[in-house]
């Protein structure tokens, strides 16, 4: 018999094998942003809903002891004894963790001890809600520090602001560091060194502030200076709780940059502020206000939840004096939201 000859080639030739790679690389290269840009919006969704959890956590706080969470013990230079105590204990976000669901957690926590003090596994203790999904997961939210410090110095920042910072210590530790910080204010009580200093006790103009302690026998026993609902003036609609900290792209678990959230010796760690100078961090490589300044690693915008519960997303280029009142809880400034 004669083989049959087909008129169809026997498979595809160089221009054909080309021009469907080509059309693969174009879809690929039209579907991976679409995917991208997905998931983002999943991780801002999941995002926003751990600010919401902490604010409703924060609520919880404040129904049962009347008044908001303090960011940390800190004593204001000049006071007397009953106050001149504390600066080395844990921070708000250890003193919500019932309200999480999370007792077992804070069980571990003793609020009159320094950080120091407490076990590494009580300090590497992460929650995921205290981190945004688009920097980190939970399980790689531990980092590196100083646990004992000697020498603190003070750096000027950017924003023209000088804070102290410890610099040298005796030992490098591991604890848990995280993502969302409270609403300490502005920078309006000033940064200069001095008592009235915005870091220091009673002193911060927002929710989440440095409290001085009331001290019995040189212990810190409870917290003085206490914000409560009505001492947010400008409305709870008005005024952040706390939102995303800045931390610098590939300064994850290093500190001072991404430092231990449950230490307070620093006021960086649980806490930020915002206003003229120090603006919403847009860039996340600067390292300009770092230490202090709000930021995300969500596209053009930074997450927040307000005193009344409410989660937004707020424009990375929101101009600093509309950022200040948001920040201040009795500025007379209140902020007009548009829908």
């Amino acid at each position: 018999m004669r083989g049959r000859i087909s008129i169809f080639p026997s498979g595809f030739t160089l221009v054909e094998l080309l021009v469907v790679i080509a059309i693969i690389g174009i879809l690929v290269g039209v579907l991976l942003p679409a995917v991208q840009s997905a998931r983002e919006a999943s991780r801002a969704a999941q995002c926003k809903n751990h600010l919401r959890q902490i604010a409703f956590a924060t609520e919880l706080f404040h129904e049962t002891y009347g008044a908001y969470p303090p960011a940390r013990y800190q004593p204001r230079p000049g006071d007397p004894p009953r106050l001149d105590c504390g600066g080395e204990q844990t921070t708000w976000l250890v003193r919500i963790m019932p309200f999480l669901e999370q007792s077992a957690a804070a069980a571990g926590w003793d609020y009159s001890q320094p950080y120091a003090n407490h076990p590494q596994e009580v300090r590497e203790g992460t929650l995921a809600v205290y981190c945004c999904p688009s920097r980190r997961s939970a399980a790689n939210a531990v980092g590196k520090g100083l646990l004992t410090a000697t020498t603190t110095t003070w750096v000027t920042l950017p924003c023209g602001c000088r804070i102290p910072v410890t610099t040298t210590g005796s030992t490098i530790v591991s604890g848990a560091v995280g993502d969302y910080g409270g609403n300490h204010g502005d920078l309006s009580p000033g940064a200069f060194g001095l008592r009235t200093d915005f870091y220091f006790g009673g002193n911060g103009t927002g929710i989440i502030i440095s409290s001085r302690a009331r001290c019995v026998s040189n212990m810190p026993r409870d917290w003085v200076d206490r914000i409560a609902h009505r001492d947010v003036i400008d409305g709870l609609s008005n005024t952040f709780l706390a939102g995303e900290m800045h931390v610098p792209l590939g300064k994850l678990g290093q500190s001072p940059e991404d430092a231990f959230i449950y230490n307070g010796d620093h006021v960086f760690n649980c806490a930020r502020v915002g206003g003229p100078t120090v603006p919403i961090v847009a860039d996340i490589r600067s390292t300009g206000n770092s230490l202090v300044a709000w930021g995300s690693w969500h596209p053009g915008v930074c997450h927040f939840a307000l005193a009344d519960g409410s989660v937004r997303a707020i424009a990375t280029t929101l101009d600093t004096d509309t950022l200040g009142r948001l920040c201040h809880r009795y500025d007379g400034q209140v902020v007009q939201w548009s829908n």
